[in-house]
């Protein structure tokens, strides 16, 4: 099993986590998705290692940029409040 990690921006509610969870979860080989909006962390589980191409173009039809980050990077902060939330509930 792979786990890979990005950063996403503009999370704020589990709406957000909700919306881009969606997206990468519908991905060839994902067998689960971890989100928080509190840190802006995702983390993808799946099979075999994931196209990062692929997952950071789901992220980004979801309304949202990321970067890909390592599991050995400290702790993320919270993501920048003034970056526009991709859901619309939140903005």
């Amino acid at each position: 099993m792979a786990i890979t990690m990005y950063e996403v921006a503009g999370m704020r509610c589990g709406h957000c986590e909700g919306v881009v969870s969606a997206h990468v979860a519908q991905l060839s080989g994902v067998t689960n998705v971890e989100i928080s909006a509190a840190t802006g962390r995702l983390a993808v589980k799946a099979e075999e290692s994931v196209d990062d191409a692929a997952v950071l173009a789901a992220i980004s039809a979801a309304g949202y940029q990321a970067t890909r980050s390592s599991p050995a990077q400290p702790e993320a902060t919270p993501t920048d409040s003034n970056t526009a939330s991709g859901c619309g509930c939140c903005n």
